[in-house]
């Protein structure tokens, strides 16, 4: 009996959290996974930074054959990828399985989750992927350009250290992050969403936290900004 409880009271949360879930939208939800195409594709077998996301209901987390980067705290989770666990994990990955790889805050909004589960469920069925590409590429939008002077402490550079074939990066929050050369790019935005001068921020590409852009307001902050130094 308690073996039993211990198992459905997370489902019993899941569910709760689900009750007043909002319907989704699968063209809006097709815009809102541009920001996952960097990492994730929708054609079987064909795994980039995170793994396919063909068939992926009903899939057991950390399971797809072929694919080796999964974490060991996803590949022991137990958990099967439905509605209720899936967006629990799209809000916040740590909070379903903590100490997993996944480098992706999450999304707080439900209706943004909502149309990204929409779009999914359609495109990751067999010959979905087939589907959603032979639709205009007018329709797939842009993704949304965060605010980058509004910025937490994370995400603001403090300093930039070159060495041989690696940057640290060292963010407001005194945290420091290392780069291969080949996967840090130095970028500007002099638009009103662009960051202040004197403060880049630092902006992640890839979910297994690899890559990145460190954005300036101006093409002059770049090289200042850079100290060379082991």
């Amino acid at each position: 009996m308690k073996l039993s409880l211990i198992v459905t009271i997370p489902v019993l949360l899941l569910v709760a959290g689900r009750a007043d879930a909002v319907e989704g939208n699968a063209a809006r939800g097709q815009r809102v996974f541009n920001a996952c195409v960097a990492c994730h594709a929708l054609e079987p077998s064909k795994n980039m930074t995170g793994p396919s996301l063909a068939d992926l209901w009903g899939r057991h987390a950390g399971t797809l054959p072929g694919f080796d980067r999964y974490s060991s705290a996803l590949r022991s989770s137990g958990v099967v990828w439905d509605d209720a666990t899936l967006d629990a994990w799209i809000a916040g990955p740590e909070t379903l399985i903590p100490d997993n790889a996944m480098t992706f805050r999450g999304i707080k909004d439900a209706q943004a989750r909502a149309d990204l589960l929409a779009f999914l469920k359609e495109a990751t069925r067999p010959g979905g992927a087939q589907r959603f590409a032979q639709q205009p590429r007018g329709m797939m939008g842009a993704a949304q350009v965060p605010n980058l002077k509004k910025l937490d402490d994370e995400d603001r550079v403090q300093s930039i250290r070159y060495c041989r074939d690696s940057y640290k990066v060292t963010t407001a929050d005194g945290k420091v992050h290392d780069y291969w050369e080949r996967n840090l790019r130095f970028k500007t935005d002099s638009s009103s969403d662009g960051p202040a001068k004197g403060a880049p921020a630092i902006v992640g590409s890839g979910m297994m936290g690899d890559r990145a852009s460190v954005i300036f307001a101006t093409p002059e902050e770049i090289s200042g900004f850079i100290n060379h130094a082991c």
